[in-house]
């Protein structure tokens, strides 16, 4: 039987099957992913072929070939990794500009990690009931920067319900990923946009303005419409795996653009001369932040460990 998996909580699997049942799953004990060293093969989003043994436990036997998906290094110190979702339409990245604040640098990761595997982004930016003169200015300042790279932007209050029917009109018929980390308000967007879902909504920690994680697993919420939204817990950071030194800069679209140019095809855009893309930086052609963030991932690569600081 072919299903779909619309729920993942680590020891067992919600899978949709084609004549509308929901079945639980386990995966048998020897399942791996060829060459994929991941926290958990089987992803929300996988269409995946189960069997029924004798008992009535359903088991699944095989993953579908995979049109994309959202990977990224796993919070443990292994070299594994963790898939957020797979065969998405699109991922719409959660951020605050406060309470708590979503760094420049995870947003990038993000971005970079969705166009390595070919996923549009939209940003949403939450909470913007809450913010003051100085957040709004800067809010606006980056939505200008991410809308003229390429990726719309959304303006919303979840808590006010403000904005989300613009958001909610544009996840009509796609699978879309809801992500961002934890306490940027992704359960109150949820419940917002689909108010039959009621999900669990946490606190701010005050002490340290970071969101506690109320989500604690994957699941897949049918969108009015068709589609679906797949939420995940919130992710305190955004580690990138698989992702050669010299591949990283073309996952930036305006660095890529620009490396064109450079005197040599090797350019890692750091001390070489004749660099199209440093000389781009300083123009303010390509935003400071943004070749940051570059440098944080080449610094990844070099290090080839797995740092704590995100």
């Amino acid at each position: 039987m072919k299903g779909l998996v619309i729920k993942n909580t680590g020891s067992w699997y919600l899978v949709k099957t084609e004549d509308g049942r929901t079945i639980e799953c386990k995966i048998k004990g020897n399942f791996r992913l060829k060459g994929i060293r991941s926290t958990n093969p089987i992803a929300v989003g996988d269409y995946v072929q189960i069997i029924i043994n004798n008992e009535g436990t359903a088991f699944i036997s095989e993953i579908e070939d995979r049109k994309n998906y959202i990977i990224r290094r796993a919070s443990n110190l292994s070299k594994q990794s963790h898939i957020l979702a797979a065969n998405l339409d699109q991922c719409m990245l959660i951020v605050t500009i406060n309470y708590p604040e979503t760094s420049t640098i995870f947003i990038d990761r993000f971005l970079a990690t969705a166009e390595a595997y070919r996923v549009p982004v939209k940003l949403i930016f939450n909470k913007i009931d809450r913010y003051n003169e100085d957040d709004t200015r800067y809010m606006d300042a980056l939505i200008n920067l991410y809308t003229y790279i390429g990726y719309p932007c959304f303006k919303v209050s979840a808590l006010n319900n403000i904005g989300t029917d613009e958001v909610k009109k544009d996840l009509k018929g796609k699978v879309t990923l809801l992500s961002g980390n934890s306490g940027v308000g992704k359960s109150t967007l949820i419940n917002a946009i689909l108010p039959e879902q009621t999900l669990k909504t946490g606190e701010i920690s005050d002490y340290h303005n970071k969101g506690m994680h109320t989500t604690t697993f994957s699941e897949m919420f049918p969108v009015d419409g068709g589609g679906y939204i797949i939420d995940t817990p919130g992710i305190k950071g955004f580690g990138t795996f698989d992702m050669e030194e010299e591949e990283v800069g073309h996952y930036f679209k305006e660095i890529f653009e620009y490396s064109a140019h450079c005197k040599y095809g090797n350019c890692t855009h750091r001390h070489e001369p004749g660099c199209a893309v440093r000389d781009a930086v300083e123009k303010h052609l390509i935003s400071e932040s943004r070749y940051t963030s570059y440098l944080n991932m080449l610094e990844d690569k070099e290090e080839g460990k797995y740092r704590a600081a995100y």
